[in-house]
């Protein structure tokens, strides 16, 4: 089906609001006769009645309210597109859902350049239960740490993460230092979620035998780095997220040993939402600062 006229959806939509023709003629500067030829004209595109006689007046039928309620959404997306690629003028609020270590430890340092670009749109930054999930209808985007499965959705590579051992200047005198990789494995193990950060490192660092099963398991990020920081072990990290850690001296690493996770970052939204100006807006901004990034959406 051809896509109507703008002007006609304008006049549907000037007319779901108001109620009168002659309110909606009012905002659009028409005439009335020509809001109602618009609305005549509409209908015979679509195929179905939108208005239909109330006394002396007109109101929407129930099929032309649902129509004028999508109309609205579509209009909206219409008047934010027209602003939106002139930075500075996008408005709107955008939700985004973050891991908790990447949203303290990498995006809240630099949020503040999105808001300067965009200072009418307002950000509201939520933290998931786990670090893969990717469910409530109220997120515009997540930030989502996984394998980069999410059937029906949007799915874009933003940033691999490369794992490394990463304790205290204080821990590493204490023990005076390391020659192996394998005495690593006798000291505290800090582990993120389960025991697979530390069984791959342990395998690329070709120690035979691991014992990697034990220490303190966290479900946060920041809980990691933090015990870390303090003395309390060794925690498997990366540059993304203990940069700054790194550069500022409160972490450093016994061995320049890496290796890539089975893990990472990825932008995913709903179709639904995927095209939205404010989305397109903070994805673009991301890839500026990710450092391992996919050209082109992909289906998962």
């Amino acid at each position: 089906m051809r896509i109507p006229s703008t002007q006609a959806l304008r006049a549907l939509d000037a007319f779901a609001r108001y109620g009168t023709v002659w309110q909606a003629a009012d905002e659009l500067n028409l005439t009335r006769s020509a809001v109602s030829h618009q609305l005549r004209a509409l209908e015979a595109e679509v195929g179905f009645a939108l208005v239909e006689r109330a006394g002396k007046g007109a109101r929407l039928t129930v099929r032309g309210r649902r129509y004028a309620d999508d109309v609205r959404k579509a209009l909206d997306l219409l008047d934010q597109a027209a602003t939106g690629h002139r930075e500075g003028h996008l408005g709107g609020t955008l939700t985004v859902s973050c891991t908790a270590g990447l949203g303290s430890l990498w995006l809240c340092p630099k949020i503040g350049a999105f808001r300067d670009l965009y200072p009418d749109a307002v950000l509201r930054i939520v933290t998931p239960r786990r670090p893969d999930e990717v469910e409530g209808d109220d997120v515009d985007l997540f930030i989502a740490f996984g394998t980069g499965q999410w059937p029906d959705y949007t799915v874009e590579l933003a940033g691999t993460v490369e794992l490394t051992p990463l304790c205290s200047p204080a821990f590493l005198n204490r023990v005076g230092g390391f020659t192996d990789p394998s005495e690593l494995l006798a000291h505290p193990l800090l582990h993120l979620v389960d025991f697979d950060d530390w069984q791959r490192w342990s395998a690329a660092a070709r120690i035979k035998a691991p014992r990697v099963e034990r220490g303190i398991v966290f479900a946060d990020l920041n809980l990691v780095l933090a015990a870390a920081s303090t003395g309390q072990g060794i925690a498997i990290g990366d540059e993304l997220t203990c940069g700054r850690a790194l550069a500022e001296g409160l972490l450093v690493r016994p061995f320049d040993i890496s290796v890539r996770s089975v893990r990472a970052y990825y932008l995913v939204t709903s179709p639904k939402k995927v095209a939205a100006p404010l989305v397109i807006a903070f994805m673009d901004w991301l890839r500026r600062d990710f450092g391992s990034m996919n050209s082109a959406p992909t289906r998962a």
